[in-house]
């Protein structure tokens, strides 16, 4: 009688370890997703939009709202796409490295104006210089949604036919510019068929 109540015993113990072994396992299985996950660069967000055409689009000028800049002058030569705002900490931290690129006539500059105040980028252009060839005005942030901006500062890449070819999350550093931007700009320049 005394086995048949230790086996019982033994029986009703197996779930109450499992109360204590499941939580235990999912905890390890998140720690290792967390791991791997902490170890990604948020700058490499692969973008749907790398080797397709730029998003339509006609937006007001920021220097003329009565007058539109459309999707079109993103053809014919390479060219950036530069998301920002002036409420964006790390667009100021990123606007002296356009200004420097600019001056560079490597490459035309587009901005892409975001959920600002138009008056309010007028000011800080004139303040900081303006490195950009045309601005749209993207006040509701339509525009930069089908672009598939996580946030600002964020740049594309454009070639000569207007397919996007590379996206940079985040700030641009002047070693961004040099290692990486310049480079595809000068094969894209070698290889027109491209």
């Amino acid at each position: 009688m005394s086995s048949q109540i230790d086996k019982e015993s033994r029986l009703s113990q197996k779930p109450k370890r499992l109360i204590y072994i499941l939580p235990l396992g999912l905890f390890a299985v998140l720690m290792v997703i967390f791991f791997f996950g902490l170890g990604l660069n948020p700058r490499l967000v692969p973008s749907p939009l790398i080797g397709e055409t730029v998003p339509a689009f006609s937006l007001p000028k920021l220097s003329n709202p009565n007058e539109l800049i459309q999707h079109t002058v993103l053809k014919g030569e390479i060219s950036l796409l530069n998301i920002w705002a002036t409420w964006c900490a790390s667009c100021k931290h990123e606007h002296p490295v356009l200004m420097k690129i600019a001056q560079s006539n490597e490459v035309q500059i587009y901005g892409l104006y975001y959920k600002d105040v138009p008056s309010q980028g007028v000011a800080w252009l004139r303040s900081y210089g303006d490195p950009y060839h045309e601005n749209a005005v993207d006040e509701e942030g339509k525009v930069g949604i089908e672009w598939g901006a996580y946030g600002t500062p964020e740049t594309f890449l454009i070639d000569q036919k207007g397919i996007i070819r590379y996206k940079h999350i985040g700030p641009i550093s002047w070693n961004d510019w040099k290692t990486t931007i310049l480079p595809m700009i000068n094969t894209l320049r070698n290889n027109n068929d491209v």
